[in-house]
């Protein structure tokens, strides 16, 4: 039975904030591409006078864990248990990375480290200026998207089966850059079923690797991609769930949407779309989709309704875009965005 609902229809506030402390101590096991995402922050002075660009007088510089490290940031802010499995180089960035890892409360016990090829690094270069908040002026990849070597993936694969026995569940975060292969998708689902693990994944939009997991995110352009088809009215976007979900042979699936919130169905609840709780307030939307995929996994892991789930994702959304980068959020602003939105 479809239900076609608004952000809290059917569900009162109150009853939301009630599940939110279950998303403690899940402990959830993340595999996915790991980056260092770097930001270096200047003030905007003047323009160059050697092309129509500012000119920056450093303040700053930070790291951030990005990639499949972020919805294990998101995991730790609400105040749930992540271990990451993935791959580093051996070298500056890597080490770096390992450290932001354990600085957030991560568990780095999957990662390893793969001399051949360097760590994945994102530099965003930030400028502050008159404006009220900061503005991205550019951003400089350095990503290696090799096929991992054999020994690698199997030394992630001893790390995933050791790691399964103590999680809740399996979160596969694919940002197409070699961890994640079909191979590896076949693992992770093998190890899964055999601990009886929840299985979830957010993919960069090859679905069709992750047939058979119990939840399957993407966003509306992967579906439409997926689909070959444009997904428009509240009808299309249900019959894009039906047909993901058939296809995949999930038991659900979440289809963010941006500024027209989200969507998904439930093999055992039905159908729900939601609009977006912060239209007004988006500043940058970087990682949102990891925020969603963290929340999901949590809220499933703690055995809650998926419609408490997708309601809880879609605030979490809306709060982290308010905020500069990879961002995470807690329950307690959780608590407050249910209550004041």
């Amino acid at each position: 039975m479809s239900q076609r609902t608004g952000a809290t229809s059917g569900i009162a506030p109150a009853d939301l904030i009630a599940v939110v402390p279950r998303l403690s101590w899940r402990r959830i096991v993340v595999i996915g591409d790991l980056f260092l995402d770097e930001y270096i922050e200047g003030q905007a002075t003047r323009l160059s006078r050697e092309a129509p660009i500012p000119v920056l007088e450093f303040e700053r510089k930070f790291y951030r864990p990005g990639g499949g490290a972020n919805p294990a940031s998101n995991i730790i802010a609400l105040q749930g248990i992540a271990v990451q499995v993935g791959v580093v180089g051996d070298d500056e960035a890597g080490r770096q990375l390992l450290q932001e890892l354990r600085d957030a409360g991560i568990d780095p016990a999957g990662v390893v480290v793969d001399p051949s090829r360097p760590t994945t690094t994102k530099t965003r270069i930030i400028s502050r200026g008159s404006l009220r908040f900061p503005q991205q002026l550019a951003r400089i990849d350095r990503v290696d998207r090799r096929p991992l070597d054999p020994a690698v993936q199997e030394a992630l694969v001893s790390h995933l089966r050791s790691l399964a026995s103590r999680a809740e569940a399996l979160l596969v975060s694919d940002y197409r850059t070699s961890v994640m292969s079909d191979g590896m998708a076949q693992t992770v689902l093998e190890i899964a079923r055999a601990h009886g693990l929840l299985t979830t994944v957010d993919s960069q939009g090859n679905l069709s690797r992750y047939k058979g997991f119990d939840l399957v995110k993407c966003n509306q352009a992967e579906a439409e991609a997926t689909l070959g088809r444009e997904l428009v009215t509240h009808s299309q976007i249900e019959a894009a769930c039906q047909d993901l979900l058939d296809g995949l042979q999930a038991q659900a699936v979440v289809i963010t949407r941006g500024p027209q919130g989200m969507a998904g169905l439930s093999r055992s609840e039905g159908f729900v779309i939601l609009p977006a709780v912060n239209r007004s307030e988006v500043y940058d939307v970087t990682g949102a989709g990891d925020t969603v995929i963290a929340v999901l996994t949590m809220a499933l892991a703690a055995k809650l309704p998926f419609a408490y789930a997708l309601r809880l994702a879609n605030y979490a959304a809306g709060l982290v875009v308010r905020k500069l980068g990879n961002a995470t959020t807690t329950q307690r602003e959780l608590c407050w965005a249910i209550e004041h939105w």
